[in-house]
């Protein structure tokens, strides 16, 4: 690792070129003129650790997970591999591994309040003897999943003779009885009929009861194991694992609980921003993720655009933090819109932990965790729409929540925006790259052209900021249309070792590759 925490590929002398994506797959395409269910659209997408697993929620309340199969094809030792002299080129493929209903509409009655089956977030957990667990969530309550594949157990070694189980059904004899000349009837067992055929002379030694066998069929079991519920008076916006493999934190508006995975009757609570008077509040907490590497360490996000590392350590209530990441705001800019343009929807670690990447309604920011006065990059992501805040405003997109991504090796990141487009930004030291790609089959059909500019360097901490500014600032895509406010693609996710996006466009899942 370098001073400004990425790899070394991002050598100050060697810019990083520009990745070239290129369309992988797609889940649920819809046909032209097709209407969406509002069920169906994905509302969280989530790769696992290790990228063989992807996990979609939407609001209908389900959990739908897709495996990798590329890998399965191509399995060999990793000695057979490197001894290979050419390279493997093969992008991630994914299948449909299976679906469940993770949640369903509930009533509050106490607080007469419908609670929406919505899936709200996703988090993978660690897998242990060939099953999957990962928890979800909608706005109240937290559920933790096993998914495992069983074998299927089928019931064998009846003695029915075929013919009279076609003629009488699933009764229980043996040919041998049904061919006795004896007039005594047989009795069949349990909540069967009376058959026409009699008991042999061997009496209930000839007859044998049913066997359960397990076969060598599977089939994949979705079972929950704990509900983590009644903790919350906010509507759930985050949920993140810790290092260790033992807790879990969830988030809503005003408080952030401490959870143990075994035990789902008690949380902590850890933060509070709740004040006495209601009419006090000034902010609140929009999304919150444990350290990746450091079991001790949080970091929670606010309305207000600021970012607090928490040390667990410190104190049970985490009230006071121990950074503070906030930009000021330059003088003169203030403006009706500010403070909710400003408010931070998502944010994410870099997977060594050094950046935390946060997402708000007009910029991508790349903070550093040494350095708490300034991001070390600002990228706008759609510049053009800050004309249009009063109209945004109105039908509400300007509330619209947009979440952020890294690459695993931390040179890039990615973010959605309207018109289904989703925006690519180089943050290692000299990189330009900026690239607009749309979700659809045609990725590149609507790419906007950046033009070249001289940018400051990320990898020093001599408080330089650099801002990468895309050409997108007309209000109309290459091709001259306006951009569709009611498309968004607001879910999307990184995979964690290659260059494999996964984005959401309503109720389609598709996948892109460099």
């Amino acid at each position: 690792m370098n001073n400004g925490g990425l790899q070394d590929a991002a050598a100050p002398e060697e810019a990083l070129e520009p990745l070239e994506w290129k369309f992988s797959q797609v889940f649920g395409e819809r046909a032209a003129g097709e209407e969406v269910q509002e069920v169906d659209i994905i509302s969280a997408i989530e790769f696992d650790r290790t990228g063989d697993h992807l996990a979609t929620g939407d609001r209908g309340g389900r959990v739908v997970l897709f495996e990798r199969t590329d890998t399965r094809n191509h399995a060999g030792h990793r000695r057979d591999l490197e001894r290979m002299d050419y390279p493997i080129t093969r992008h991630p493929e994914f299948r449909y591994k299976t679906e469940f209903q993770s949640h369903e509409p509930e009533f509050d009655y106490l607080k007469s309040l419908e609670i929406e089956e919505k899936i709200n977030k996703i988090r993978w957990c660690q897998s242990a003897n060939g099953a999957l667990f990962l928890l979800s969530t909608n706005d109240k309550t937290i559920k933790f999943w096993k998914v495992q594949e069983k074998k299927v157990k089928k019931v064998s070694e009846i003695n029915v003779d075929p013919p009279k189980a076609m003629e009488n059904g699933p009764d229980v004899g043996s040919s041998a009885s049904s061919s006795s000349t004896s007039s005594k009837p047989c009795i069949s067992n349990g909540a069967y009929p009376i058959n026409d055929f009699s008991c042999s002379t061997g009496g209930s030694a000839s007859l044998h009861l049913p066997v359960v066998a397990t076969s060598h069929e599977t089939s994949l079991v979705a079972r929950c194991r704990r509900i983590y519920a009644h903790a919350h008076d906010y509507h759930i916006n985050s949920i993140s694992n810790n290092s260790d493999g033992e807790t879990f934190i969830s988030a809503d508006d005003l408080r952030i609980n401490l959870w143990n995975l075994e035990i789902s009757n008690q949380s902590f609570n850890i933060v509070d921003v709740k004040p006495a008077n209601m009419e006090d509040l000034t902010e609140v907490i929009t999304s919150a993720e444990f350290h990746p590497i450091h079991c001790n360490m949080l970091a929670y996000s606010s309305s207000k655009g600021s970012i607090r590392l928490v040390d667990l350590r410190q104190s049970a209530l985490c009230d006071s933090h121990s950074k503070l990441f906030e930009e000021q705001e330059a003088p003169g800019t203030r403006s009706f819109f500010t403070e909710i343009i400003a408010s931070i929807s998502d944010i994410k670690f870099a997977k060594n932990g050094r950046h935390i990447l946060s997402r708000d309604y007009m910029t991508l920011k790349l903070w550093d965790i040494n350095m708490e006065s300034r991001p070390v990059a600002t990228f706008q992501v759609h510049e053009h729409l800050r004309p249009k805040l009063c109209d945004l405003y109105e039908n509400d997109s300007i509330f619209d929540k947009f979440e952020c991504c890294l690459s695993g090796d931390g040179l890039r990141v990615a973010t959605g925006s309207y018109s289904n487009l989703f925006r690519i930004f180089g943050c290692s030291e000299g990189s330009m790259e900026a690239t607009t790609l749309e979700a659809s089959k045609n990725p590149l059909r609507r790419q906007v052209q950046t033009p070249s500019r001289p940018s400051r360097t990320l990898g020093s901490l001599s408080g330089v900021v650099r801002r990468v500014k895309g050409a997108d600032n007309s209000g109309v895509d290459a091709n001259g249309n306006t951009f569709d406010f009611t498309t968004k693609l607001l879910h999307l996710a990184w995979h964690p070792t290659e260059n494999s996006l996964a984005c959401a466009a309503s109720n389609s899942l598709y996948m892109y590759n460099a």
